[in-house]
């Protein structure tokens, strides 16, 4: 056969076209909740992270403050200085769409931060739960019961109390949004851990594991090598829900003063301070941080139960 006779060799799909054409990137495209949710959060998103290049002010700058453009409403000029603000401003003049947009970015991170926290404890200990049975298995699946009998934030607030109280004075502004961190994702690792403890135990009697261990591989890469990779699904989709959480217990926190301190402030410390203006006729100062945190967490929630369905083969 000459080469001109030779049927044409058909190129393989590339890795961002199978992508595309995967069950998941079609049920994505399927699901307008999932899209519209998926919108929101990659606005709020882009505006926190580059919020220092974006923001029309920065509201933490001293130098920056107008104290005549206090109390300004929305798409009002100021009476004294003349200035518009599309959101308004608080009662320092502070720009009220800037400071919304830093105050998201440390809600962001601190949730963020303590769910990849707790996924990392919670994964391991269930892992290590699951593999060994026995005694150990019960020992740890009892501790995460008695957690799961008090309510999150009662956990979260113990801990941030305690360690709070090991912390200098010079140290606790600098190091609070940690704590934060540690005591929200102790809250939460119960259930990465009870979710990967079920999953992990039905793997460890299938034969990939089985043959794995007849070759002599070390029982800590067999957990993370091959029992974690099939274990991932619930856990993105827990992942997703309690980021969502973790932002509202943030917000609870700071709201209650317990939370990052008024010089990093967040969604809840905006919300507690616009609480204060409220019958005062300030509204704005309120209104607009508790829509940015309701819309932002219920667009997480919604792409999380969007995930947990489209990873369920039992609704597809």
């Amino acid at each position: 056969m000459t080469p001109e006779t030779q049927a044409p060799q058909t190129k393989a799909p590339g890795r961002l076209y199978r992508a595309w054409d995967s069950d998941l990137a079609y049920a994505f495209r399927t699901a307008p909740v999932a899209i519209v949710a998926t919108l929101v959060v990659l606005v709020v998103v882009f505006c926190s992270v580059f919020a220092p290049l974006i923001a029309p002010m920065n509201p933490y700058n001293p130098a920056a403050l107008n104290l005549m453009n206090g109390f300004t409403p929305p798409m009002e000029p100021n009476a004294f200085t003349g200035e518009v603000f599309l959101l308004g401003a608080d009662g320092q003049g502070r720009d009220m769409l800037s400071t919304i947009m830093y105050g998201t970015r440390t809600s962001l991170f601190v949730g963020a931060m303590a769910v990849l926290f707790a996924m990392v404890m919670g994964i391991s200990i269930g892992l290590f739960a699951g593999w060994r049975g026995g005694w150990v298995d019960s020992a740890l699946m009892r501790i995460a019961d008695v957690q799961l009998a008090f309510p999150a934030i009662l956990i979260a607030l113990l801990v941030f109390g305690i360690a709070r109280g090991f912390i200098p004075d010079g140290l606790r502004d600098q190091l609070a949004i940690w704590v934060l961190i540690v005591a929200i994702g102790l809250s939460d690792w119960v259930q990465f851990a009870r979710v990967v403890r079920g999953a992990s135990m039905v793997e460890k009697n299938k034969e990939y594991v089985q043959a794995a261990q007849v070759i002599g591989a070390h029982p800590l890469k067999i957990m993370f090598r091959h029992i974690l990779p099939n274990v991932m699904g619930p856990v993105l989709v827990i992942a997703t829900i309690s980021l969502a959480l973790a932002i509202i217990a943030e917000a609870t926190l700071s709201f209650l003063g317990v939370g990052v301190p008024p010089t990093q402030p967040s969604l809840g410390t905006l919300i507690r301070v616009g609480q204060g203006f409220l019958i005062s006729g300030e509204w704005w100062i309120l209104l607009f941080p508790a829509v940015t945190l309701l819309a932002l967490a219920l667009s997480v929630n919604l792409l999380g139960d969007w995930l947990r369905d489209a990873l369920n083969p039992r609704l597809r």
